[in-house]
This record gives C-alpha cells, structure tokens and sequence, in this order.
C-alpha cells in the first residue's frame, strides 16, 4: 500500500506515491503530449501522464485495455528504415535538410555527429543543451542523432527525443521527422502528415525552450505563433516546397548570436513503395501555436494531486474495484476522438455511455447543448418536461422533436391539421 501524503511531500514523491511503490515512471513522449494538448480539459489524463503511470497496463487492470498500438513488423521496418536514412554519419538525410531547406548554403560534405551518450534523461538533456551550443557557433553541418530535450508541462517537467535534429552552419536548428509510411507520388497521407506535424511541433516548443536558456528567443517565433492565430504580413506562410527563405533571419540571428529554432520541420519517409527516403518540409507554426495554446490551459498536476483522496494509487496491482474508485476520482473529459490517441478511453467510453453524457457523442454537439449535460436532460428538453423555453438549446431540440414527429405521422403535428386529415380518410 502507498505511504500516506503530506503537506511536506515534494511533488516528485507525490507522483511516486500516486503510482505505486517500487513502480518506475513511464515517459512521455511527443505523441502523447500532442494527444494530451488535444484534450487539455482532461484532468485524468494531464494527471497520470505528469505522474508517468502507465495507461495500457492500467487500462488491463481495470478490465478495459486499450486495442491500438504498433504492430513488431511495423515497428522493426521503421527502425530499418531510419537506420538507412542515417547511415554514413548522415549524408544523406544532411543533403535532404539542404536540397529541401537549406538550398543556399554549402552542400554538406562531412556532418558532425557528437556523442550525446549520457546518465539518465537530466544528464541526457544537459548533453544535448551542450552539444547545441557548441554546435551552434561551429558554422558546420552537426546531425544530433536522437537528443534529449525537456518540456515543461503541466508543472511537471517531459523529456522528449526527437529523431534527430540538424544544425546548420548558420547555426538554425531544424527537426528531423523520419516516419515508415509511404510518400506516393511525392504526398503523403494528409491525417498521417499532420499527426507528424503536431509531434513535431512538441519538439519545437521543447526546442524553443533550450534556445531561450541560450539567449533570448528571436522574434520569428512570436511572428510565426500570430500567423497561426491571427492575420500577420510580417511573416507569410512558406510554400511546402518551396526555398526556405532563411536569409534575414539568419542574418539578425547571427547579429544577435541567438539560435533559431526554424518553423519548417523535415518529414522523411519512404519513397513509394521501396526503402529508399524521400523527404518535404512541413511548415508547422499553426500546429506550434495551437500546441502551445494548449498546453498552457492544462491545469498543473500539483492542483490536481492535491485535490486527491488520501492514499490514491494508480498501481495495476491494485485490486480492480480499488483502482475504480481511484480512477474515478480524477474527472475526465471524454470525447470519441480519445479512443484513438488515450489507453483509457475504453474505460472512459463506458463509464460516459453508463451515466449518459452527451460527451459520448462527440465534441461538436457536446458545445451545441449548453447545460444539458446528459442524455436524460436532452430528451426530457426536447418533450418538454423540462429546460427553459429560452434557452437555444432547449428550443433547437423541441423543433427537433416536432419535425421527427412529423415525419414520422406523415403529416404536420398540429391538432387541426390532425383533424382534416383523420376527417378526409374517413370520407
């Protein structure tokens, strides 16, 4: 059983004691933080994602487990594949970054690839940071071959590994995206692409976090934020294929000797249906933008532990009926989106489909309902036993009902046009 909090506890032994004794943490990575800013509402997730429980095995426990996930074959292909796109220190996916990138600069000849081998993600993280400066004002192509970098969030610090990271002699850093699916004919999967994207996007915040420990962050990176949200002439949108326009920004960035971290990231896939990489540069500031947005809504996990019954424990082995009631006493904001992206949203779907709430039914309508929370309430609004005559809401759903109900008889629900057609059936 886990030891009792107190007031005293430091939050990392919160978060111990919230996953059970001797249970290691799980880390995130920048798939489930893009999952996680998708939903920042989800206090359940923000919770045992900062406390780094292990969802899948905790969804099995609860008698609920999770039914996706990456197949061996698919798995062992990717490796193989990225493997390829490495190999010979990174010469070919360092003439990808300046074919598709970087056309301006000096061809690569002979990247630099530091060693980033360290004790633990800290130590790994502080390496990284390291290596980046250094690699900064080397004014060399430097491939990071899958560093560490760490994102604040929710309170709780997330240590990520991108792929790998590029920097170029201007010192610009790029995020490299290597993916097993196919480019066909030169495109890709439009869902698959933006799934890379918003997980790239998590590296570049995580990215953009290092660079301002360094100095202080270039202004591109706001501009590029308000091309996301709100109209900005200052910094257009750049063409998928086209050029980097990296000139000025280079410039004041070398003035400055502030890194910047670019906005176009580097997707490398599979060239139709052989093994050799094929590569586009994906802008990604809408992606940044709303991730970040997103991220700074999620509430921080110290508020959300605190609010916790004494001797909460996630543990899987845990009786079922225990981690239940656990579970159950972090709120969760379930959508049907969840049951591609969370290990518990099986879990979350039943326990939603069991009380009635309309958040079974989709985000969309969720805000189209106002207050009415659960089925019970809409039907009862929509027959009238319920619900102000005010409310949109409530009047949108007893339209609703008379036109079914028309429908259904045939003809208008009113009582004299009842009459006239019960009168002329009988004639």
């Amino acid at each position: 059983m886990p030891l009792p909090r107190t007031r005293g506890t430091g939050l990392r032994q919160r978060l111990a004691e919230l996953r059970g004794p001797d249970v290691p943490p799980k880390s995130l990575d920048a798939r489930a933080l893009a999952a996680l800013a998708a939903n920042p509402g989800c206090e359940r997730r923000a919770l045992l994602d900062g406390a780094g429980v292990d969802k899948a095995k905790l969804a099995g426990a609860l008698g609920a487990p999770s039914g996706f996930g990456q197949s061996q074959f698919a798995f062992m292909r990717g490796n193989a594949f990225e493997a390829r796109v490495k190999a010979d220190g990174g010469a070919e996916l360092l003439r990808l970054v300046h074919e598709r990138l970087d056309p301006r600069a000096e061809p690569p000849t002979a990247g630099v690839v530091p060693d980033l081998s360290a004790v633990g993600p800290e130590g790994r993280a502080a390496r990284t940071a390291l290596a980046l400066r250094e690699a900064t004002g080397a004014g060399v192509w430097t491939l990071l071959d899958h560093p560490m970098v760490a994102l604040d969030v929710a309170g709780s610090p997330a240590f990520l590994e991108p792929d790998a990271v590029v920097v170029h002699p201007d010192g610009r850093w790029t995020v490299v995206e290597i993916k097993s699916f196919p480019m066909l004919d030169g495109s890709a999967d439009p869902a698959k692409v933006g799934a890379a994207a918003r997980q790239s996007a998590v590296y570049v915040l995580a990215l953009e976090e290092v660079a301002a420990r360094l100095g202080t962050p270039p202004k591109e990176h706001a501009a590029g934020e308000r091309a996301a949200g709100e109209p900005d002439t200052a910094v257009p949108p750049a063409p998928a294929e086209a050029p980097d326009t990296a000139g000025a920004s280079s410039e004041r960035g070398a003035r400055t000797g502030v890194p910047e971290v670019s906005h176009r990231i580097l997707l490398v896939c599979p060239k139709d249906f052989s093994n050799l990489p094929a590569a586009s540069a994906v802008d990604i500031r809408k992606q940044r933008a709303v991730t970040r947005r997103q991220l700074a809504r999620l509430t921080r996990v110290e508020d959300i532990a605190a609010a916790l019954p004494e001797g909460t424990c996630f543990s899987p082995d845990l009786p079922a009926a225990e981690l239940t009631t656990a579970v159950e006493a972090v709120p969760a904001t379930y959508a049907p989106e969840c049951l591609s992206a969370c290990d518990l949203a099986f879990h979350c779907r039943d326990r939603a489909l069991a009380e009635g709430a309309v958040t079974s039914l989709g985000r969309s309508l969720r805000s189209e309902l106002g207050g009415l929370t659960s089925v019970t309430d809409v039907l009862a609004a929509a027959h009238g036993e319920a619900g102000d005559p005010r409310d949109p809401a409530v009047a949108m759903l007893r339209r609703a009902a008379r036109l079914r109900a028309e429908a259904l008889d045939g003809h208008p629900a009113g009582a004299g046009a009842s009459e006239a057609l019960e009168g002329a059936a009988c004639r």
